[in-house]
């Protein structure tokens, strides 16, 4: 049987390091399988990293370029790669070196055991600062506590998918997305393997912490319901902190306590007011993200592709106008609507 292997990797000014990629990757597939594509997602760069995956994807057809008109995240190339994949087994991995191409032969024997996914879990992490670990560590603490227990901890987006699994995440076609979220949602087979994260082959991390923290609340407010619930036991705790300070004010006035009780008054309004301020923010905050859904705006923006004849018809997608070296429209610019599902995937979850 032949099998053939989709990678998809999102791209975010990364030039320094697709030298790399490019001779490790293709020699990791070429060992599996003779047919395979590797399809780049260039979310927006600005340092040329388009231009470089352009020219290789000239010499080679099974490299592909996908390139949005600006950057609009990774869980957006990622979802705009898993809607180009043509292949039988769908690999998701980050193109910095630290997911080693090495792991796609164990990965996929996975697959062939039965598994529709794959998970690599981060045994240890070579090149990054104790901050930065104690960081990820507590991202995946609070993942687990606010979405769901099934988020394996120090496992990130370097997953292998049947293509059944990739499909029933194509599936999936919310503004504010999480894809290790979605993937514990469908709740398919899954094994997991112990690796070694390696440092980056060159450049700088394009997460730092405060992107960790921006997704970390994209997944949380996507996902869960958790920061209502909070706000309204946060409310609970002050109305019995209520009572106690009221209890404490009496005392106060019998004892004479005129100025201790003003300043525990102050206290208790101005937290009060807190409370209040910060449960208004959070349902502003939910209010907003149906909002943008209610919207119905595409997901991405593709202006640019190397090595794709022809756009997936995948809800809330934009594909602009896209030509060739000789100038000949290849893809036709469209917005697609809803998409229906093959049989087996309407069966999943």
């Amino acid at each position: 049987m032949i099998v053939k292997i989709s990678v998809v990797s999102p791209v975010y000014n990364e030039c320094e390091v697709l030298p790399y990629l490019f001779e490790a990757l293709p020699r990791a597939l070429s060992k599996l399988s003779d047919h395979y594509e590797i399809i780049l997602v260039n979310d927006g760069s600005s340092d040329g990293s388009d231009q470089i995956i352009r020219q290789r994807a000239e010499l080679d057809s099974r490299i592909k370029l996908v390139s949005f008109s600006r950057n609009f995240g990774q869980q957006a190339a990622i979802t705009a790669g898993l809607d180009c994949v043509t292949g039988d087994i769908v690999v998701v991995m980050d193109c910095d070196m630290q997911d080693p191409p090495e792991m796609l032969a164990p990965m996929l024997d996975k697959i062939h055991e039965g598994y529709d996914v794959v998970s690599c879990k981060r045994t240890g992490r070579d090149g990054e600062s104790l901050f930065k670990r104690w960081s990820s560590t507590a991202f995946y603490q609070v993942m687990r506590f606010g979405i769901d227990k099934r988020i394996e901890p120090e496992v990130g987006d370097f997953r292998m998918y049947t293509r059944r699994a990739a499909d029933a995440l194509r599936g999936f076609r919310e503004q504010h997305r999480f894809m290790r979220g979605l993937v514990a949602w469908l709740g398919l087979k899954e094994a997991i393997l112990l690796f070694h994260r390696p440092a980056r082959a060159a450049g700088q991390t394009k997460y730092p912490l405060s992107k960790l923290i921006k997704l970390a609340w994209t997944a949380i407010a996507s996902s869960s319901p958790l920061p209502l619930k909070a706000s309204s036991y946060l409310g609970a705790a002050m109305l019995a902190g209520s009572f106690i300070a009221f209890g404490c004010c009496l005392i106060g006035l019998v004892a004479s306590w005129t100025t201790t009780t003003a300043l525990a008054w102050i206290g208790f309004l101005l937290g009060l007011s807190g409370i209040q301020m910060s449960a208004i923010g959070l349902l502003g905050d939910y209010v907003g993200r149906v909002f943008e859904e209610s919207k119905q705006r595409p997901l991405y923006v593709v202006s640019e592709v190397c090595n794709i004849d022809t756009s997936p018809q995948q809800s809330r997608a934009m594909w602009l106008d896209t030509t060739d070296g000789s100038g000949q429209v290849r893809i036709e610019p469209r917005i697609y609507g809803p998409i229906s599902l093959p049989s087996p995937i309407r069966k999943v979850g």
